[in-house]
């Protein structure tokens, strides 16, 4: 087998552990926790399905391929919870630092044109300033309340979450790339906050 070869099945069985990495969010119909994997699947198809909410320009095949590799940093860092810690650790100094030194081992894995390529999709996400990352960071954040909604409040609850926290947390960057999605989801999550 080829050095090339090896390096890519390397990063594809590292990232297989994304599917072990459980998430704070349950599943639509509440019955347990989505594990990682299946929440960058889920957004990957959300960014297929949603595709007309984005912004003129938007690239959804870029979008789709951010979509799958964000959250593979959580293979090392784990899950924060956006609403865990009054929400200051997903923002964190040191989470963001042990996101970095994730993607630095696992895009390492890759050959080094692979390895560019995918860690300049994932840093374009976390910077969340071009229509694509906008567009992509705002299904990100929108996935996890669909879930709550349709398990009856979810990780709501759990985390005592507000209105208010919900439109400051997740709401803006939901709105700053899909307004008219954000206000669609709002309008949905006020029985259950109001």
């Amino acid at each position: 087998m080829s050095a090339r070869l090896e390096s890519q099945f390397a990063f594809l069985n590292e990232a297989d552990r994304l599917k072990s990495v459980i998430r704070a969010t349950t599943l639509v119909d509440g019955s347990r926790r989505e594990n990682s994997g299946e929440h960058s699947w889920h957004l990957a198809l959300y960014a297929l399905v949603l595709a007309d909410q984005s912004a003129p320009g938007v690239n959804i095949d870029r979008v789709i391929r951010m979509l799958i590799l964000h959250d593979l940093v959580e293979i090392d860092a784990g899950d924060v919870p956006i609403h865990s810690s009054g929400g200051q650790a997903h923002a964190s100094a040191d989470t963001q630092a042990a996101e970095s030194l994730a993607a630095n081992r696992i895009f390492g894995l890759l050959p080094p044109d692979l390895r560019g390529d995918l860690r300049a999709l994932w840093d374009e996400f976390e910077a969340a300033q071009t229509p694509d990352a906008i567009f992509a960071k705002s299904l990100d954040r929108v996935q996890p309340v669909m879930a709550n909604l349709m398990s009856g409040g979810g990780t709501w609850t759990e985390y005592n979450v507000t209105a208010e926290q919900l439109d400051s947390r997740v709401g803006v960057k939901i709105a700053k790339g899909a307004p008219g999605l954000w206000d669609w989801v709002r309008d949905q999550t006020r029985s259950f906050f109001d």
